[in-house]
């Protein structure tokens, strides 16, 4: 049986009041008198009435402005999912009145960061959805958006001085952990690990400490654990650098890369003729092609079109349904490989 839907007209006309009233008593706002605040209350026990959130919105022409600050998808093709995520979200709330605005940045330029945050904050948004990249300079903005009213969302990069803002991603700690045992249960003993960064960030030293507390608990003692940055932006020089320190560890049995480029260093191995196991993270096409060919054991899928999607869901949900906002989302750490690698492709 469908249930009736009620307008205030008919609630007036149960109550017995005006529809200015059932208003006040619906809104409370405005004075009524404690006989019709009560009458107008019984009926609406009696009929189990559910505001219309949406409604009360588009009717009041209340308009709530998103705007995403994130790294530019097309230096950096992690970060596309993670734009298509974002417009999927301003293709579904658009009817309910929030507009979601893009602010793309340099991935590693901060003076780009910090330009287009402060286009932003000029701005007054009711939300700032950020990936803070630069750690200090995300302070600064954080620390601006609460002296503005602003809300504050924040994916894929954890900062370690939360206050009110959100934070969607993966337990980054922990998905080292997760690293660190999948290379213990195909390495051998007397092993040399690398944990190699490759542009190092921030964010990457918490997948380290996780990769290294995961052997500090099992008290792997025969473990060799070695930390190496490398950086990509001079392809020449990267080879070089890789091949050399490749050359000098000969005895690898295995490299744990602490972001998206694992595809990188594919090559250089190879030409060591190593048989070196490989754990990355990120489904980009080179790191898929890499992982079918054998050549990356495991992917850890971070889901950063779901992480964007969900720093906007949320309070979208909350402007229109007063839902309250999470503080903390922690996404499934999983684990890809090649056998099933096609269920997680659109």
């Amino acid at each position: 049986m469908t249930k009736k839907k009620y307008t205030i007209k008919d609630i007036a006309q149960m109550a017995g009041v005006s529809k200015g009233t059932v208003d006040r008593v619906l809104h409370k706002r405005g004075k009524v008198s404690e006989d019709a605040h009560h009458r107008v209350k019984t009926i609406l026990n009696q009929i189990d009435y559910q505001p219309n959130p949406i409604a009360r919105n588009l009717k009041k022409n209340k308009i709530y402005r998103i705007c995403v600050l994130m790294p530019d998808w097309r230096i950096d093709p992690y970060w596309e999912p993670a734009e298509q995520g974002i417009q999927q979200a301003i293709e579904e709330f658009k009817p309910f009145g929030v507009t979601v605005d893009k602010f793309f940045y340099h991935p590693h330029e901060i003076q780009s960061f910090v330009t287009k945050a402060n286009d932003i904050l000029n701005s007054t948004p009711d939300v700032l959805v950020m990936v803070p990249l630069f750690q200090e300079e995300s302070i600064k903005i954080l620390e601006e958006c609460r002296e503005k009213n602003i809300r504050v969302a924040l994916f894929n990069n954890h900062i370690n001085t939360l206050n009110n803002e959100i934070f969607v991603g993966q337990d980054l700690y922990q998905s080292g952990k997760v690293a660190a045992g999948l290379i213990d249960k195909v390495s051998r003993c007397n092993a040399k690990i690398v944990v190699a960064h490759l542009d190092k960030e921030a964010h990457m030293e918490l997948k380290e400490n996780g990769f290294k507390s995961y052997f500090e608990e099992k008290k792997h003692s025969q473990i060799n654990l070695i930390s190496q940055s490398f950086h990509t932006d001079n392809d020449e020089k990267f080879n070089s650098d890789v091949s050399a320190f490749l050359e000098l560890h000969q005895d690898i049995c295995a490299i744990f890369i602490t972001n998206s480029k694992a595809h990188k260093l594919i090559g250089q191995i190879k030409r060591s003729n190593s048989k070196i196991t490989v754990v990355g993270y990120d489904l980009l096409e080179e790191n898929i092609d890499c992982l079918r060919k054998g050549q990356i054991e495991f992917l850890i899928h971070q889901k950063p079109k779901r992480q964007a999607y969900l720093g906007i869901c949320y309070f979208v949900e909350y402007f229109l349904f007063g839902k309250e906002v999470p503080t903390r989302m922690l996404l499934p750490i999983d684990i890809i490989t090649s056998e099933n690698v096609g269920y997680y492709l659109d």
